[in-house]
C-alpha cells in the first residue's frame, strides 16, 4: 500500500484490543504485506506476501505495544509497533479490511496490507 491509498475508517485507542484480536482470528494465514514509512530512514518493505500469524496489542498499563507476527505453525517475522498512537483502516465496501495504516509516538507509520 503506498501512501495514496485512501484509509477511510479511524480506529479508536479504546478498541484496540477488541479490534486486533478479531482481525487476527478473521484473517489468520491470508497473506500479508508489512511496509514502514520512517521519519528517518524511508519507506522499508519489511515483508511481502507472508501468512499472517497473529497481530498482538499489549495496552499502556501492559507495554504499550502492538507486534505483528507472521508465520505458519511458528513465528518467522515478527514486527514491533512501539507507542503507537492512531490506527486507521482502508475498508471495502463490504467492511472487510484492505490495509492498516499504524502511527506511533515517533511519527513514523507502519502499513499492513492484505494481499
Amino acid at each position: 500500500m503506498s501512501s495514496n491509498t485512501e484509509l477511510n475508517k479511524h480506529i479508536s485507542q479504546d478498541r484496540w484490543p477488541e479490534f486486533f484480536e478479531m482481525l487476527s482470528s478473521g484473517n489468520k494465514g491470508r497473506h500479508v504485506s508489512l511496509e514502514v514509512v520512517d521519519q528517518e530512514l524511508g519507506d522499508l518493505e519489511l515483508i511481502n506476501n507472508a501468512p499472517l500469524k497473529a497481530i498482538v496489542y499489549d495496552p499502556a498499563n501492559r507495554g504499550n505495544d502492538l507486534v505483528i507476527e507472521t508465520g505458519q505453525e511458528e513465528v518467522a517475522y515478527a514486527h514491533t509497533v512501539n507507542s503507537p498512537t492512531e490506527v486507521w483502516t482502508k475498508q471495502d465496501e463490504n467492511g472487510v479490511v484492505e490495509a492498516i495504516s499504524i502511527t506511533d509516538a515517533a511519527k513514523n507509520q507502519t502499513i499492513l496490507t492484505m494481499n
